[in-house]
């Protein structure tokens, strides 16, 4: 039994399970939202808002005299390996959250996938007011019998109101 155990294996080794929330992480920072498996967003939530805390820390610290950014960027490139996401990081995202004390990162849920019916979610990052235009769910659409045109369509209505 699997009671009070955290955490979701994702059918996955533990270090195939590393690497895929290493690169979710490094997407999300670098495109600022993606789009996956409602369980890997899940998943890779925590892990993407404990980077962004320990570079705003890094960052807050610095402000006030210690110099911690060194050792807060190494930590930070032992998961995220892109340098221009590290620096996209520390330059761009930590400053822009320093004053947000939690909550980075925003899941949208947008249904269902059409291949295999896994649902879908969206992750994107709260801060970069991308929530306002998100993708909606597909919505069905009725199927057109085959045997009508749209001229025969347009012939039919005009003849029921000119009567």
């Amino acid at each position: 039994m699997r009671h009070r155990k955290s955490g979701r294996k994702l059918k996955r080794t533990a270090s195939h399970r590393k690497a895929l929330l290493i690169s979710l992480s490094t997407a999300l920072l670098k495109n600022k939202r993606i789009t996956t498996t409602l369980a890997k967003a899940k998943e890779a939530r925590p892990y993407v808002e404990k980077l962004i805390t320990r570079a705003k820390n890094a960052i807050a610290t610095e402000e006030t005299g210690t110099p911690k950014n060194v050792h807060a960027r190494r930590e930070i490139a032992r998961f995220i390996k892109d340098r221009e996401v590290v620096t996209e990081l520390f330059g761009e995202i930590a400053p822009k959250v320093a004053t947000r004390p939690g909550g980075y990162t925003r899941i949208i849920k947008l249904g269902h996938r059409l291949g295999d019916a896994a649902q879908m979610g969206l992750l994107e990052l709260v801060d970069y007011g991308l929530g306002k235009e998100t993708p909606k769910p597909a919505e069905k659409t009725k199927s057109v019998k085959r045997g009508w045109k749209k001229s025969e369509k347009k012939v039919a209505t005009t003849q029921t109101k000119s009567e």
